[in-house]
């Protein structure tokens, strides 16, 4: 099984916008670190080679990121360890607080390339179930067997 990946975020500004340039000029360049980093398999993208346009929530200011890795220590790594938490400890400046949980991570299928309307779908079943072995946050971080287990 790969762990799939869906964070949203409130963006303050309109992507055009002055205050919010740094991160967006730096989509692409953190982009490219995931792609590289060891465990990638898949990112959401549409034809400018990021997420942006992507509308999956009925507020136009939520962007949404979304991923396959082969672990989930793969997708910390990648998180934690490179140029992308540099602009993690930044959100605040770019990012309304969500009130509620603003990711989800689910297992899915090898080969398996979630939609969006599923990734929201995750997020959605988190939010109203707390974490389970569907749809959990690192909180919990349920393995792939807990996850078989429960669906088996």
């Amino acid at each position: 099984m790969h762990l799939a990946q869906l964070n949203i975020a409130k963006a303050k500004y309109a992507l055009e916008a002055p205050e919010i340039k740094e991160f967006v000029d730096n989509l692409e360049p953190v982009n490219n670190t995931a792609e590289t980093s060891d465990g990638f398999i898949w990112r959401l993208k549409d034809e400018n080679g990021d997420a942006t346009s992507i509308q999956a929530f009925s507020d136009p200011n939520i962007i949404v990121n979304m991923s396959v890795w082969q672990s989930p220590d793969a997708l910390k790594n990648f998180m934690f360890r490179t140029h992308h938490r540099d602009f993690l400890r930044r959100k605040k400046e770019w990012f309304d607080v969500i009130p509620e949980d603003s990711y989800v991570l689910w297992w899915v299928p090898i080969g398996h390339i979630p939609s969006i309307e599923e990734a929201v779908h995750k997020l959605e079943y988190l939010r109203d179930n707390g974490d389970t072995p569907a749809a959990f946050t690192f909180k919990s971080n349920f393995s792939s067997e807990e996850f078989i287990a429960d669906n088996g």
